[in-house]
């Protein structure tokens, strides 16, 4: 009998998984002092006749808001948002679609008002999800995408896509998106890589030209350095940056962070939780399967890195347990907590991780317990690069 273990959307299809596991041990743990970010949906549990189950009457509500960007380029938006291209596209086998709808509905319901896709996700597939799941809430919520690829034409084209963000192809993509999203304006439109080929400058000056016509209001970027977001800024004013942080990758400490709080944009972390492996759902003998899946490529992803890397679950684990909380709302606390212009995207497709996820804010830990929890971590060599080398030459540090 083979010692692997199939892993679809960060976790196992046995209700007793790992992250399960981990989330009731820590739940036994001391309890912290509970914030005003969250609201019950119910003050207290009791038999109802309800059509609603108990666990959805006592599921939290987001309070708390943020602001991303300032003067005219300000938006504000919930203090989690909502990573959707895992509902459908590079996290393994998916839920019917009429789940991830259901699910989507259920985010709006809980307060969540930022919500992520990209062209490229499928390719389109991402967006026509979001548009069937979304389009209803025009108005309440906030949908954002991202252009950059060469999709010229709409067409897949060549595969894996090339950058591309030339002011056409950028035109013909928001166009297109429109349509996808069934929605009447981009209220964020990121460029999602930088194209080497297109001055930065170029990209600006046409979002410029988009926000004037009234087909997007924001402008944000993807992976990029400081000096190309300052650039930009300089063009058209940026709401947000939008990169890949957490306690296993920090380089946007280094620059691009420090430069946000100077200029006043705001900062989107994408895979907040490490694509699950920050959630003790993940470990050596874990299965991707195969095809849609992209965790297959990826250095860190491999047995031998995961099992060097896990100590740094080991530590977040350790942290938690003894506060009552979860390695996965360890992960997400840290990040809300080093600066008030951080919105995290988590994704899920399963209702007890959204629920997990928004709990993170119920929980309020001082300066110095958090600096605690860093010195641990930073003692720790994360092994491995976050991308391999093709992908890695479209970021910029």
């Amino acid at each position: 009998m083979s010692n692997k273990t199939e892993f679809h959307n960060s976790e196992n299809n046995n209700p007793s998984n790992r992250r399960d596991f981990l989330k009731n041990a820590a739940l036994f743990g001391v309890a912290t002092c509970v914030s005003t970010a969250l609201v019950s949906s119910c003050t207290e549990q009791k038999t109802t006749s309800s059509n609603r189950s108990q666990n959805e009457n006592t599921m939290p509500v987001i309070r708390e808001r943020r602001t991303l960007g300032k003067d005219s380029a300000a938006m504000e938006v919930s203090a989690l948002g909502f990573g959707v291209m895992g509902m459908n596209y590079h996290r393994g086998a998916h839920p019917d679609e009429k789940a991830m709808i259901k699910l989507a509905h259920e985010v709006v319901e809980r307060g969540v008002t930022l919500f992520d896709t990209a062209e490229t996700y499928g390719p389109f597939v991402n967006e026509e999800l979001a548009g069937k799941a979304l389009a209803e809430f025009k108005g309440k919520i906030a949908v954002t995408t991202k252009f950059g690829f060469n999709y010229a034409g709409n067409k897949k084209n060549e595969m894996p896509a090339q950058p591309n963000s030339k002011p056409e192809r950028i035109r013909e993509m928001v166009e297109a998106s429109l349509k996808r999203l069934n929605i009447d304006v981009i209220e964020l439109l990121y460029q999602h890589r930088f194209d080497p080929h297109v001055p930065i400058e170029d990209v600006a000056g046409t979002v410029k030209d988009l926000i004037a016509e009234g087909k997007v209001k924001h402008f944000g970027l993807c992976e990029v350095g400081a000096e190309t977001i300052r650039k930009a800024h300089a063009i058209q004013p940026v709401t947000a940056i939008q990169s890949e942080y957490h306690l296993m990758w920090r380089e946007v400490e280094k620059e691009v962070l420090p430069l946000c709080e100077e200029l006043g944009i705001g900062f989107v972390p994408y895979s907040p939780l490490n694509r699950g492996f920050l959630t003790g759902a993940i470990n050596e003998y874990t299965s991707f399967g195969s095809g849609n899946d992209n965790r297959n490529i990826l250095p860190r992803f491999t047995p031998e890195a995961i099992r060097a890397n896990l100590r740094i679950v080991e530590e977040l684990n350790k942290f938690g347990r003894t506060r009552g909380i979860t390695i996965a709302q360890v992960a997400l606390g840290w990040l809300l907590q080093k600066a008030p212009f951080i919105v995290p995207i988590p994704g899920t497709t399963k209702l007890s991780h959204l629920e997990e996820n928004l709990r993170t804010l119920d929980f309020t830990f001082s300066a110095q317990v958090w600096s605690e929890l860093e010195t641990a971590v930073e003692k720790i060599t994360i092994v491995s690069e976050r991308y391999p080398a093709s992908e890695q030459k479209q970021v910029q540090k």
